[in-house]
Formats: C-alpha cells, structure tokens, sequence
C-alpha cells in the first residue's frame, strides 16, 4: 500500500533528514561569510537573503503545481541534481557577487524540493497528522545537528567555504540516490509523460469546496504571519540578549533547547493523537503559546525568562506548525493537494523572508518592547481569526 501511494514513510523522513542537514550548512552562514569574508555591508547581506528566501517562494509555488500534474519522482530527482549541481559550483566559486546568485539558485530549489517531499507525504497512505508531525522532527532534528556543527566547522576551515560546500554535495548526492531507489511513481511507472495517480475526469474538474478554501487560506496568511514573527528569535533576539549581558553561547543554548523540546513534543503528540482526535485544538493551543511566549519575552530580565519564554514557544511550534499543513491535506481534493501545500510553504517561506526585515525596521523606529508587543498582537489576532473561521465553517468542510 504505501509503496503502490509512493513513498514509505521512514524513506521520506530519512530523506528529509539528510537535505535538512545539507540546508542547514548553507543558509544560516550567509550573513556572517558575506559580512567577513566579501566585506558587503549587513544590508546587502539582508537583500540577499531576501532574494534566497524570495526564491524559495517562488520554488515552492512552481513545484507544488507541477507535483499534482506530472511524475513527482522525476520532478524531485531533477530539482535534486540540479540543485546538487549548483551546490558543487559554490565550492569553486564563492566570491562576489556570483555567490549572491548561486545563493538565489540554492533557495528555488530548496523551496522545490521541501515542497515535493511535503506533497509526497499526502501519499504514504498513514494518518496526515502522524505524517506531518514527524516530518516535521526529522526536518528539525536535522537543523539542529547542521546548526550545531556548521559554526565550529566554519572557524575550523577559517572561513573557508568550500570544505563546508563539499560536505553539503555529498550529503545531496546521498538524498538522490535515496529518492531514486525509495521514491516511487504513484503506479509504479517511469515515463515522464504519466501523471503518478489516476486521476479520472471528476477528479480533475474537482474543485475546493469554499468553506475548505475558507480554512485553508486563513491557515496560509497564519502560516505567514507566524512565521514572520517567530524569525524575531532567530535573527534579532540575539541582539536583544547580548545587549542584556547574555552570551551567544548561552542564546545558542536556547536553540539545542528548542530541538530537544521538539524531539519530546513530537512523540508525545504522537501518543496522544492515539486518544484524541481533535487537531483544530492543537492549532488553537499552539498558536496561543507563540503569542505568549513573546508576551514573556517583554518581563524577561533574566536568563530563566529566556528558557521559560523559549520552552512556551516549543510547544506552540510544536503542535501548530506541523498540525495545519496535515489540516490544509485532509481538506485538499486528491487532484491538487501538491498545489495546496506548494501554496502553504510559499506562504511560510514568505514570513521567513520578511520577519527579520520587519523586526529590524520597528526597532530602528521604536524598540525592541514595542516589536514583542506587535509580535504578541499579531499573532493574538491570528488565533481569533482561526477561531472564528473554524467555528463558522468548519461543518461544512468536506475531507478528502
């Protein structure tokens, strides 16, 4: 069953683990290399990544369509090569500005690929939530190891790039050979030409039904804006605490933390999805403690404010983010669920993208209280727009 829908499982998350790592070798070293070592401006180094974070939208979006209309398997092979192959090129060249385009090239296809592996989770034939959740601790257990050895790695190679881009080829070339032996086609066939599910006459003419669309649209601008406060943690906050008399090592701590934190909260979900069945009250709970956890982050003076404020953000993490995607799949007609969940990452790439942009802006205007009190709002109003949402139109959605 799960081989004829696809993929098994354990070969998606293996997969997902392995590309998380790679990713995580790349990105989160852009501003400090651009900074250090091709002498551009902190700026520049805040365009580029917009431009990779823009890419990545853009990658998601494309390939999510693509996914429900042509073999996924080719698609992700092929955006895997060609991404593997742009990889290998920034080992040799990585100066300025051909690095800013490589970077740019990098994020469309980590947006392609993150996309088609999402998509190719709505065909494992096993429960969406139990899917997603895991999908999202292998994505995270990944980041955690990448984030964790990337910067002693780095000061290693003494800013050396390419030892750091060898690694990261390598690592892709295992992801494909994983894909090619453990990837299947939906019908277990490999003309390009063939889509990988019947999909008959009243499957292509399926439309959402609007109460779905109502949901989904209002978990995708959520997705966006979430995420666009969440990168306050990841980008200015390390600011905000070092000005506080904090180490980095110590900020750095939160976030070996929050990756334990997640490891735990996704086998306990885990369990207790078994006993209750009700994920629109994990998406109202998590969504609550985000917004609670930047409320702490206003009353926090010392380092325990900071663990507290991160532990509450975990949990929010934890149960909303994974839980709305595995929603947006069961309301999804089986004819463009790729297209849906291309949509929900480009939306969450988009938040990415502008999070720390917007932070940096209130808090050259106003400071940082005054961007955890947005923060906090924002995402307060988020909640009872769901709220709303789900009370008004959740009976009349239909599950596919």
């Amino acid at each position: 069953m799960q081989k004829e829908n696809g993929v098994q499982l354990k070969w998606l998350l293996v997969g997902i683990f392995i590309s998380s790592i790679g990713n995580s070798f790349v990105w989160p070293l852009t501003t400090i290399y651009m900074h250090e070592q091709l002498h551009e401006s902190l700026t520049v180094s805040g365009i580029i990544l917009l431009f990779y974070s823009g890419a990545n939208v853009v990658g998601s979006y494309i390939s999510g369509l693509l996914f429900d209309r042509y073999n996924p398997r080719h698609l992700l092979l092929n955006g895997s090569i060609v991404a593997t192959i742009v990889i290998a090129l920034m080992i040799f060249f990585n100066g300025w500005p051909i690095y800013a385009f490589l970077l740019t090239a990098i994020g469309f296809f980590n947006g392609w690929i993150m996309t088609m592996i999402n998509s190719y989770a709505t065909r494992t034939g096993q429960d969406g939530r139990y899917v997603f959740n895991m999908l999202y601790f292998a994505n995270n257990l990944g980041m955690v190891i990448g984030t964790t050895i990337v910067g002693p790695l780095y000061q290693y190679a003494h800013g050396n790039i390419a030892p750091l881009f060898t690694i990261t080829t390598v690592l892709y070339l295992i992801f494909i050979l994983i894909v090619f032996v453990h990837f299947k086609d939906g019908d277990d066939k490999t003309s390009g030409e063939t889509p990988t599910v019947d999909i008959t006459g009243d499957q292509r003419a399926a439309k959402m039904p609007k109460a779905n669309l109502w949901v989904c649209w209002t978990f995708f601008i959520s997705l966006c804006v979430i995420w666009m406060m969440y990168e306050q943690w990841s980008s200015n906050l390390s600011v905000f605490m070092t000005e506080r008399g904090i180490s980095m090592t110590k900020y750095s701590l939160l976030w070996t933390i929050n990756g334990i934190l997640i490891v735990l909260a996704q086998l306990a979900l885990s369990w207790i999805n078994r006993w209750y069945n009700n994920p629109y009250m994990l998406v109202y709970i998590g969504t609550f403690t985000i917004a609670l956890s930047f409320v702490l982050l206003l009353v926090a003076k010392t380092y325990a404010w900071f663990i507290l404020a991160m532990v509450v953000l975990t949990i929010g993490e934890a149960t909303a983010i994974p839980t709305m995607p595995a929603i947006v799949n069961s309301l999804s007609p089986v004819a463009v669920k790729g297209k849906y969940q291309g949509i929900l990452n480009a939306y969450s790439s988009l938040g990415k993208a502008f999070g720390p942009l917007f932070g940096g802006l209130v808090i050259g205007a106003a400071s940082y209280h005054v961007l955890f009190v947005i923060c906090a709002a924002s995402i307060f109003v988020v909640e009872l727009i769901i709220l709303l949402v789900a009370k008004l139109k959740r009976q009349a959605t239909k599950e596919f």
